[in-house]
C-alpha cells in the first residue's frame, strides 16, 4: 500500500498542473476580451477629450427648465413592497422638479399589505393610480407591466392626454429632481433613454452590499458605453429607463397588447434587444450633476465630513446586503440575459452584436473558472505545505514550469488581473472616495463567490425548466430604502410607530383596529375615546410620521389667521388658520395632512399652497369654535387644552353613527350659511337618522357637562 501512496500523488499531481493550464487559457482569453473593452473605452474617451467635447458645450440645467413639460408616466411594478412602497412614493412626489406626470403602480390581488400602503398613499397623491393585476401573484415583473401599460393607454383616453414617454422603475429607487425633465428634454427624439444606475453608499465592512458599489460604478460608466459606441444598442436596466411612445406602441402592436415578455425574467434585457431589431434609438444618457454626501473617512474610523461629488445623474439604491439575497437576485439576471436569452434570440445581429451576446453569456463558464482557479491555489499551497513539512518526501518537477508557452500566459494573466483591478478602483474611487476604491481589490473576491452561487441557482432553474417544466416565476428580494440616517426619515404605520414609542401596549392596539375595522373610525380617534392614549402623544407621532411641523394653537395665531379663509372651508376641511409664516403663507394648523381634494382647493382659493402642521384635535374644535363663533366663551374654550368636547361628527362615528366617509363626502359640499346646522344638514342627507343625530348631541352635552362639572 505504501508503494500506492507516491504513484497515487504523482498523477494528482499531473491532473493538477493540466488543469492549471488549462485554466490559465481559459483566463487569458476572458481576459483578452476584457481588454478589449478596456482599450475601446479609454480610445473614445480620449478621441471625444480632443474633439467632441471641445467643440459641444455640456448640456445646462437651465436648458432642462426651458423645455416645455410633457407628460410622462412612471411604472412601478410592486410584489411584497409593502415596507417600501409608501416612503419610496412620498420621497419620488416631494423630490422631482416636474408637474406634468403620473404615478401607475401595479399590485397583485394577494398582496393586500402592498395594496394597503398604495391606497394609503393615493389618498395623498391625486397623481398616483393603483393598477390591479387580476391574478394571483407572483407571476412575473413583465406580467405586472403589461397591466400597467394598459392602465396608462386607458389613462390617455379618460383624461384625454398624450404621454410622451414611460419610466421604468422599482418601489426602493432614489431618484434626482431633474430625471423626469432630463428625460422630458430627449423625448420624443429617443426611443430607449437609460440614465446610469449607482448604488448607494454603504459602510465599508458591508462588503457583498458594496460589490454593487464598485460594479454598477464600471459597468454604467464604461461598460454600456461601450456597448452604445459600438451597436446603437442600449439594455435597460430596469431601473431608470425611459421609453417613448412610440417604442411601447410597436412592441404592444406585435405581441398582443403586451410589450414585456412574459417569458423572461429579464424584461429590461429583452426589451433593449428587440427595440434595436425595430431600429429604435437607444441611448445611455449622462447628464453631470452635483450630489452632496456624507462619509466616514478613513474606513468609517476617521471623522465624518461632507463632499461634493459630480457625477451623472443617477437612480440609487440599496442593494442586497447578504451573500443569500445578492446571490438570489444574480441568479434570477444571469437566468434571464445568459439563458431565457440564448433561448429566445439566439445569436443573430452583426459581428458586434454577437461579440456583445457572448461577452454577456460567458458567465455561464467564467464563473466557475475563477472559484476552481482558487481551489488549484489551494491545492497548491498544500503540495507546497507538504513539501516543506516533509510530508511528501518523492520529489517532483515544479508545478508551474515558467518556461516556454505557458511563461507567456501568466504574464499575460497576470498584467490583466492588474489592469482590471486598476480599473476597478478607478471607477469606485471616482464616485465613491478612495477608501472604497481600495476596498474593492477585495469585494472582487466576494464577487466572485456570490457570482458563482448565482450560476449555479441559475442552472439548476433552467435545468429544472426545461427537463421538469417547472415555471419561472418573480423570484422576489427584499429591498432596503434610505432612512432618516440615509436620504429621509424611516415611514411607519401610526400603531406600530406608538407601539415603538411605548404610548401603546401591543394587545390594546390589536383590539383598537378590530373596532377600526368594525366601525371604519380613525385609529387615532378610537385609542383616544377609549383612554388608552393622550392628544398630545397621538399629534407628535402624526407629526412624525407626516414628516409634519407640530404646532400649538394661541388664541394670538387664531385672531391674525381670521378672515383669510371662508368658514365654510375651515368646517369642510377640518382646519384652522394659524396665521401666517415666511413670505406671508398661511398656516393650517390639521390632525392630518390634508385630502389632495382639500388642499387642491385651498391652493385654487390663495393662489399658493399652504404650510401644513399637526395639532392635536382638542386645539382643532377649540380653534373651529373660535374662528367660526368669534366670541369670548369660543376663545376661553382655548385654555381648556385637551378637554375638549369633540366636534358632532366625530361622536356620530365614534358611536359608530355614521360613516367617516360619507360625512366626508357630504362636506365637501357643505356650506353653514346655505346648509345651516350639521346635523340637521347630514339628516337632510340621509347619512344619519334623526334619532342618531339626538343620541349624538346627548352625547355631546353629557361630555360637556362632565367637564364643567
Amino acid at each position: 500500500m505504501s508503494l500506492y501512496w507516491p504513484f497515487f500523488i504523482a498523477d494528482c499531481y499531473r491532473a493538477l498542473e493540466y488543469t492549471i493550464a488549462a485554466m490559465a487559457v481559459l483566463i487569458l482569453i476572458s481576459s483578452l476580451d476584457d481588454l478589449f473593452i478596456d482599450l475601446w473605452y479609454w480610445v473614445r474617451r480620449i478621441r471625444r477629450a480632443l474633439t467632441v467635447e471641445r467643440i459641444y458645450k455640456p448640456l445646462q440645467a437651465e436648458q432642462l427648465l426651458e423645455r416645455p413639460e410633457q407628460y410622462i408616466a412612471v411604472m412601478l411594478p410592486a410584489w411584497l413592497e409593502y415596507d417600501v412602497i409608501a416612503p419610496m412614493i412620498e420621497r419620488m412626489v416631494n423630490t422631482l422638479d416636474y408637474r406634468s406626470y403620473m404615478i401607475f403602480a401595479g399590485t397583485y390581488q394577494n398582496d393586500q399589505a402592498t395594496i394597503d400602503e398604495v391606497e394609503r398613499m393615493k389618498s395623498r397623491y391625486k397623481q398616483l393610480i393603483r393598477v390591479e393585476v387580476p391574478h394571483d401573484g407572483p407571476t412575473c415583473k413583465a406580467d405586472c407591466l403589461n397591466w400597467i401599460v394598459q392602465s396608462i393607454f386607458h389613462q390617455e383616453k379618460v383624461r384625454n392626454i398624450t404621454f410622451a414617454g414611460v419610466i421604468l422603475h422599482d418601489s426602493e429607487d432614489v431618484l434626482h429632481p431633474l430625471e423626469l425633465r432630463f428625460f422630458n428634454y430627449l423625448l420624443p427624439r429617443k426611443d430607449l433613454i437609460q440614465i446610469p444606475v449607482n448604488s448607494l453608499e454603504r459602510n465599508w465592512y458591508e462588503l457583498v452590499a458594496g460589490v454593487y458599489m464598485d460594479e454598477f460604478a464600471e459597468w454604467h460608466s464604461k461598460d454600456i458605453v461601450v456597448r452604445e459606441s459600438m451597436t446603437g444598442m442600449v439594455p435597460s436596466a430596469g431601473v431608470g429607463t425611459c421609453f417613448s411612445r412610440r417604442a411601447l406602441l410597436t412592441l404592444a402592436g406585435e405581441t398582443d397588447n403586451q410589450p414585456f415578455n412574459t417569458q423572461t425574467l429579464t424584461e429590461d434585457y429583452d426589451i433593449g434587444v428587440r427595440l434595436a431589431n425595430h431600429g429604435m434609438k437607444s441611448i445611455i444618457a449622462r447628464f453631470m450633476v452635483t450630489y452632496i454626501v456624507k462619509r466616514q473617512t478613513w474606513f468609517g474610523y476617521g471623522s465624518e465630513r461632507e463632499y461634493t461629488v459630480k457625477m451623472p445623474l443617477c437612480v440609487r439604491e440599496f442593494f442586497p446586503n447578504t451573500f443569500k439575497t445578492s446571490y438570489r437576485q444574480k441568479a434570477r439576471w444571469s437566468l434571464g440575459i445568459c439563458f431565457q436569452g440564448w433561448e429566445h434570440f439566439g445569436w443573430h445581429g452583426t459581428l458586434a452584436d454577437r461579440y456583445l451576446l457572448l461577452r454577456d453569456r460567458k458567465g455561464v463558464v467564467t464563473c466557475f473558472i475563477a472559484i476552481i482557479s482558487y481551489i488549484l491555489a489551494i491545492q497548491f499551497m498544500l503540495f507546497q505545505l507538504a513539501y516543506n513539512s516533509g510530508w511528501i518526501t518523492a520529489r517532483y518537477p515544479p508545478l508551474i514550469a515558467f518556461d516556454g508557452w505557458i511563461q507567456w500566459v501568466f504574464w499575460i494573466c497576470l498584467a490583466a488581473l492588474i489592469l482590471r483591478t486598476g480599473q476597478r478602483v478607478y471607477f469606485t474611487a471616482n464616485y465613491f472616495g478612495w477608501e472604497h476604491g481600495l476596498l474593492a481589490i477585495p469585494r472582487m473576491i466576494v464577487g466572485n463567490f456570490v457570482n458563482f452561487m448565482a450560476m449555479c441557482r441559475a442552472w439548476k432553474q433552467f435545468l429544472s425548466y426545461l427537463i421538469l417544466g417547472k415555471k419561472l416565476v418573480w423570484d422576489k428580494t427584499m429591498h432596503d430604502f434610505p432612512t432618516e440616517e440615509g436620504l429621509e426619515k424611516e415611514h411607519r404605520r401610526l400603531g406600530d410607530l406608538l407601539v415603538e414609542w411605548h404610548a401603546i401596549d401591543p394587545t390594546k392596539l390589536s383590539q383598537a383596529l378590530e373596532d377600526q375595522n368594525r366601525h371604519y373610525a380613525p385609529l387615532g380617534r378610537i385609542l383616544l375615546s377609549k383612554g388608552w392614549l393622550d392628544e398630545t402623544t397621538l399629534a407628535e407621532a402624526i407629526a412624525f410620521q407626516s414628516s409634519l411641523e407640530r404646532a400649538v394653537v394661541d388664541e394670538k395665531q387664531l385672531i391674525s389667521g381670521r378672515n383669510i379663509l371662508p368658514a365654510e372651508i375651515l368646517i369642510r376641511g377640518r382646519i384652522v388658520v394659524l396665521g401666517q409664516g415666511k413670505g406671508k403663507h398661511v398656516i393650517l394648523g390639521v390632525i392630518a395632512p390634508l385630502n389632495p381634494k382639500i388642499l387642491e382647493h385651498i391652493t385654487a382659493e390663495l393662489g399658493y399652497t399652504p404650510e401644513q402642521r399637526i395639532i392635536s384635535e382638542s386645539e382643532l374644535v377649540a380653534g373651529l369654535r373660535y374662528l367660526t363663533a368669534g366670541n369670548e366663551n369660543a376663545a376661553s374654550d382655548l385654555k381648556l387644552g385637551n378637554q375638549q368636547v369633540p366636534l358632532l361628527g366625530d361622536i356620530m362615528v365614534e358611536m359608530a353613527l355614521a360613516n367617516r366617509e360619507d360625512i366626508d363626502k357630504q362636506m365637501e359640499i357643505y356650506s353653514p350659511d346655505k346648509d345651516g346646522r350639521i346635523g340637521e344638514f347630514l339628516v337632510s342627507k340621509g347619512v344619519i337618522t334623526a334619532d342618531a343625530l339626538q343620541k349624538a348631541i346627548q352625547e355631546q352635552q353629557r361630555r360637556r357637562e362632565h367637564l364643567v362639572s
